[in-house]
């Protein structure tokens, strides 16, 4: 029985329907920007394993700074107790969040990330004796799997069963090209009666809902309605921090700075789950008190776990090096060159770009869906020519590790074009 086999006994995947799944894949190892199968077949990971690894798979130094963390220091309760890793690791995440942050608080992957956030938020007013409970997101979001995160999430399929078990959010408009005035009108409306607690935005890029692209100057406006009915906004940069903007933080395109940031996924370069939470020295006042009832009553049994704390500190020596930056201003350079030629094809609807992330919409002569038929087919077509692309329905994205070579990204283009000649040839 082979690993496949054995796999389909024992497990149950994430964002798969089992019984009518492909078999999985069984991958052994990784290097760069590739995974190579049990049978030595290398697929390039054009989409960073699920926007995670930052610097590609494998990469030595990571290694290095986990294994060493390992025979020091592997973990320790954090209530009470603190380590070098996790000192250092906030020391040089401030450094790079908004100016006026000062706080980091630890937990164990984006969704937890956002929970911290949330309670963040509420509990600010609470302490602060204000009656602001209240939360506005975009429409189209995608926050994360546990309650709080699926509650400001958009309320399609994903979300739709525990429906009754969301609290209640006002959610607006994003504010893609063309519909950036009806976006802002519609928050000034929802901070109009002087209740809402926070607005959460993916800033830039919303990831799970088709890789939809908006503009800095309308973040900024929308920041700025908030600032002036002193409303928290919660930044989610668990997908779009770290470089892939084109900047440390996609917020840095633009003036207005966030009091909370949300971060996850290449935190730790791919290598070990972690979130972090980044809060402004305004938000953590509200909780240093003497009352304990001010207290942040929340916490995660691996909660800046030294391994994990020591694999991000290397992730960030990583990218604090110019090749990087070099790397990512190449990865954008060519995503530029390449979208006028996908939008030129008459079977995309729309080609977007933001730094490192490239989506092109294809139109299948349906309404764009997450369920559209079409991603199955080009999931696979592309595997077939080794290549790793996970379509959102109609929209596929290449979010690549930074160490990807220009030869590798000419493979990836092909097969991409490939797939519309394939399709036209149907039409």
């Amino acid at each position: 029985m082979n690993l496949a086999e054995r796999d389909r006994r024992v497990l149950w995947h994430p964002y798969t329907q089992m019984k009518t799944a492909d078999p999985p894949i069984a991958i052994a190892r990784g290097e760069g920007a590739l995974l190579f199968d049990e049978d030595g077949r290398a697929y390039i990971d054009a989409i960073s394993s699920w926007w995670v690894c930052l610097h590609g798979h494998s990469h030595p130094h990571l290694a290095q700074k986990i294994q060493e963390q390992l025979a020091r220091l592997d973990h320790v309760i954090f209530a009470g107790f603190t380590h070098a890793p996790a000192v250092e690791l906030a020391e040089r995440l401030l450094q790079k969040m908004p100016s006026n942050h000062t706080k980091i608080f630890f937990s164990d992957d984006g969704s937890t990330a956002v929970e911290v956030a949330i309670k963040m938020a509420i509990q600010y007013w609470v302490n602060r004796g204000k009656e602001k409970r209240l939360i506005v997101a975009l429409e189209n979001g995608y926050h994360g799997d546990t309650f709080g995160a699926m509650s400001v999430s958009s309320r399609g399929a994903f979300v739709q069963p525990f429906a009754p078990f969301l609290f209640d959010v006002i959610h607006v408009p994003t504010p893609v090209p063309g519909h950036e005035k009806a976006s802002l009108a519609a928050l000034e409306s929802a901070l109009g009666g002087g209740d809402v607690a926070a607005f959460i935005f993916e800033p830039l890029v919303q990831g799970a809902g088709g890789m939809l692209m908006y503009s800095p100057d309308a973040l900024r406006d929308l920041l700025t309605r908030c600032r002036e009915h002193d409303v928290l906004t919660i930044a989610d940069e668990v997908m779009t921090a770290f470089g892939r903007s084109g900047r440390f933080l996609a917020t840095d395109h633009q003036e207005e700075r966030p009091d909370i940031v949300c971060l996850s996924k290449g935190l730790t370069g791919g290598t070990l789950p972690m979130g972090a939470t980044s809060c402004s020295e305004d938000v953590y006042g509200a909780f240093h008190s003497d009352d304990r009832r001010h207290t942040f009553f929340h916490g995660h049994s691996y909660t800046a776990n030294p391994v994990g704390c020591a694999a991000a500190l290397g992730s960030l020596d990583l990218l604090e090096r110019d090749d990087c930056w070099a790397d990512i201003r190449r990865i954008e350079a060519r995503h530029r060159r390449e979208i006028d030629v996908f939008r030129n094809h008459s079977l995309v609807r729309d080609a977007r770009q933001t730094g490192t992330i490239l989506a092109v919409e294809i139109d299948s002569g349906r309404e764009s869906s997450y369920f559209d038929e079409i991603r199955d087919e080009l999931y696979r077509f592309f595997l077939a020519r080794g290549v790793l692309l996970r379509p959102l329905g109609n929209a596929v994205y290449v979010l690549p590790p930074y160490c990807i070579s220009d030869d590798q990204l000419d493979t990836v283009y092909q097969s991409m074009r490939d797939a519309l000649e394939t399709l036209a040839q149907r039409v």
